[in-house]
């Protein structure tokens, strides 16, 4: 089955897709080789990672697309991208899903901030006006090639104009065609209630550590009624929190001896880098 049909099934199902959000490649094969169903990455992790920067639109539409590129190369689980808001008007949306659906990425979100936009759960968010999101919606659904290539509708508008506003955006965007429909940053579990019951659409959670939202497992936001949940940004906190910890062991002892036990061996990362099956193939032409 291909991966967008793979990924619009999953969604669909009774129990509720977990996505943790790959950092890069290597931890999209990590997430791969965990078992999940599919994986997403977003501008935060991407950012980070290609760029050493924060989520405020600094990362480019063609820098998106590599990067999305190589890891859906790395995997074969669907993978679930950004699109930020288009990266400009409708006509901008049109070009942003037609090149993250060439990269083999099997669905995207763009959402309504202004731009430049930055992290959902940053503060002094603007949205647009709710019509212009809906035409950007309509042109997303419209420019995509294969019909199961999955679009998300992503609002900040709780933060912004209130709870009511935010709801009534995810009715008119699934209106629109959105396949999916993200209410970013409600503050509590209430306000998730009443997304889930007032929003006729499947629904996605976002955990962020330390972010504004209350923290639920996966089984606490099935019951509420969300169909997908997404952790964009534990990989990269984690590697961040890890790398800095090793590189303080490195300045005070001027050695890794006893980090040994957090960090994979060398015959082990060899074989999650996929080294012996690679080895084995390249026998097979001589």
């Amino acid at each position: 089955m291909k991966k967008t049909r793979l990924l619009r099934k999953y969604i669909g199902e009774d129990n509720i897709l977990v996505m943790p959000g790959a950092h890069d490649t290597l931890t999209a094969k990590i997430i791969e080789q965990s078992r999940f169903k599919a994986l997403t990455i977003g501008g935060y992790a991407a950012s980070a990672s290609l760029l050493g920067q924060p989520d405020l639109s600094f990362l480019t539409l063609t820098e998106m697309v590599d990067c999305v590129s190589r890891v859906v190369d790395a995997v074969d689980i669907p993978v679930f991208t950004d699109g930020d808001t288009g990266h400009g008007g409708v006509l901008n949306v049109r070009r942003t899903v037609k090149a993250i659906e060439k990269s083999g990425a099997a669905g995207m979100f763009i959402e309504d901030q202004v731009f430049p936009k930055r992290c959902g759960h940053m503060q002094n968010k603007q949205v647009i006006e709710k019509q212009e999101m809906v035409a950007k919606v309509k042109a997303a659904v419209d420019a995509r090639t294969d019909d199961d290539f999955v679009i998300m509708a992503r609002t900040d508008a709780l933060a912004v104009n209130g709870l009511e506003d935010a709801i009534d955006r995810g009715n008119l965007f699934s209106q629109a065609g959105a396949d999916l429909i993200f209410v970013e940053a409600p503050t509590t579990v209430k306000q998730m209630q009443q997304i889930t019951s007032h929003i006729d659409a499947p629904l996605l959670a976002n955990n962020i550590e330390g972010g504004k939202s209350p923290m639920l497992s996966a089984a606490e936001l099935e019951k509420i009624g969300y169909n997908v949940v997404v952790f964009p940004v534990a990989a990269t906190y984690a590697i961040a929190r890890t790398v800095g910890d090793l590189m303080m062991e490195i300045a005070k002892t001027g050695s890794t001896k006893r980090f040994k036990d957090r960090m994979v061996s060398f015959d082990d990362f060899n074989q999650l880098i996929g080294l012996d099956a690679l080895r084995t193939l390249e026998r097979t032409y001589f």
